[in-house]
């Protein structure tokens, strides 16, 4: 990625949050690299140098600064068909699919490109080969691991990636001119040891209360819900072959441009891949301006609506085939229903959570009827386990970054999913900016049209983020008297 030096110089002067994320900024005086953000003394233009990413600072030698913390960093999104499949790759490394030599050929089949063309697109993307740039977000993993939470440092070393703790040491050393045990003394944090505290940070102007209000009005009864402000739910997730299991809370934190989640202590083996759920779920990448400039006059009142995401690309499959012809309450109350006979039950010391939604595997060993048992018409129950035997087989991946055109293929070709279910589902769980169910009856009456065709014509001025014109829609009509 090419970066402009005197637009970068000119948004690290002005602490411009839109940058946040898009580029870090070296400084050869101290040796330390920074997020454009940072409130330390502006460098001199001559000491500046930038980066398109924080891998690729820390290969020419620079270390993270303490103060802006570059882990903290929003993620990026983006409309364009090959930006996605780059962040995608990188997301996906994020998320704990670090790759070694055979790993970057597993990830390249997994994108449907060569390893080569992994390796070259990766470098003129973020600046560094696939392997570098997991061994930099390995170690800011393990950075943000000491800072924030009291885990021992030999489970950091091991939630970040490292299988020996040796080599985490010397390559923290050698990276960070610091051992561990000397940041975590830096950082003087105060966290209880049964309770993992993170933020999230985001890029403003970000609606909370409209995403707070279209998520609370679809939370699946003994999965998750909403206390005030925070949001809750149970979580399983599976790391290397080993399933991690707890719950957490998501909320705002006051006076920051950041969501604080907090995670019970029987998920730190899946910190990675949990954060990045959680950055789906509440849309952390987006980039707002950009957004709320394209579609123009239907933004304008509301800047920073955000797109709802997928925190389980099944569960949300699931429950958008019972949504089909049906209020939300109604697709609620069903999901509800579903979770209770299906479900496995945990522990929470939250009211109201109290079970795990089944998992692809567990609903394609059923049979429809069994299914249908629950009061789901058949046709949907049909759709539900067609579903789930495709995501359990893996002919399906329920995830964001991958190439739209086949994904949406597959989505129409199972029995009882239409174009309604496979552009919500676009929308929600693959991150396609772009989706637009023109045959939604909300989106028809909003935009006051009854044809489909001519809805879909009437959208083109909003391409390429007409998902997110959907949401302004949508809550266009909620709030019209």
């Amino acid at each position: 990625m090419k970066l402009d030096p005197l637009i970068c110089f000119q948004a690290l002067k002005a602490r411009d949050s839109r940058f946040d994320g898009h580029f870090f900024v070296g400084v050869h005086s101290t040796g330390i690299y920074c997020r454009p953000v940072c409130d330390a003394r502006l460098p001199q233009r001559a000491q500046c140098r930038f980066f398109p990413s924080a891998a690729a600072a820390e290969a020419e030698g620079f270390r993270p600064c303490l103060r802006c913390r570059p882990e903290l960093a929003p993620g990026c999104r983006s409309s364009e068909e090959n930006a996605r499949v780059d962040l995608h790759a990188a997301s996906l490394i994020e998320a704990g699919g670090v790759p070694g030599r055979s790993g970057i050929e597993a990830l390249a089949r997994h994108l449907g490109i060569s390893a080569r063309q992994l390796r070259r697109r990766f470098h003129a993307t973020f600046g560094v080969t696939p392997i570098a740039y997991a061994q930099t977000h390995r170690l800011l993993l393990a950075k943000r691991l000491l800072t924030d939470t009291h885990l021992p440092v030999i489970e950091v070393a091991m939630a970040s990636g490292f299988s020996s703790l040796r080599r985490f040491n010397a390559l923290f050393r050698a990276r960070y001119r610091l051992n561990p045990s000397e940041l975590r003394r830096a950082s003087g944090r105060n966290v209880p040891s049964d309770l993992l505290t993170f933020s999230l940070s985001y890029r403003p102007p970000f609606d909370w209360d409209r995403l707070r209000r279209f998520l609370a009005q679809r939370t699946v009864v003994g999965v998750e819900s909403f206390a005030g402000e925070r949001y809750r739910r149970s979580v399983r997730l599976s790391v290397g072959g080993t399933e991690s299991r707890g719950w957490i809370t998501v909320g705002p934190i006051a006076g920051r441009n950041a969501l604080e989640i907090s995670m019970a202590e029987g998920l730190k083996g899946a910190v990675a891949p949990l954060l990045s759920g959680v950055r789906r779920l509440f849309d952390l990448e987006a980039q707002p301006d950009e957004i709320a400039d394209a579609l123009g006059p239907l933004a304008a009142s509301r800047p920073g609506v955000r797109l709802p995401g997928a925190f389980d690309g099944f569960e949300t499959g699931v429950r958008a085939i019972l949504g089909q012809q049906v209020s939300v309450q109604a697709a609620r109350t069903l999901a509800g229903r579903f979770v209770a006979c299906f479900g496995e039950r945990m522990a929470t010391p939250f009211e109201g959570i109290d079970r795990f939604f089944p998992t692809a595997a567990q609903i394609a060993d059923l049979r429809p009827a069994a299914i249908a048992g629950v009061g789901i018409v058949m046709q949907r129950a049909r759709a539900i386990w067609a579903l789930s035997r495709e995501v359990a087989s893996g002919a399906l991946r329920l995830e964001p970054g991958g190439e739209i055109g086949p994904a949406l293929r597959q989505l129409r070709a199972i029995p009882g999913i239409g174009e309604w279910t496979a552009q919500y589902l676009a929308m929600r769980v693959l991150g396609w900016p772009d989706a637009f169910p023109h045959t939604d009856l909300g989106v028809m009456k909003a935009m006051g049209e009854r044809r489909p065709a001519r809805v879909r014509a009437a959208a083109e001025k909003w391409r390429p983020w007409r998902a997110y014109a959907v949401m302004h829609l949508w809550h266009q009509l909620e709030e019209t008297p």
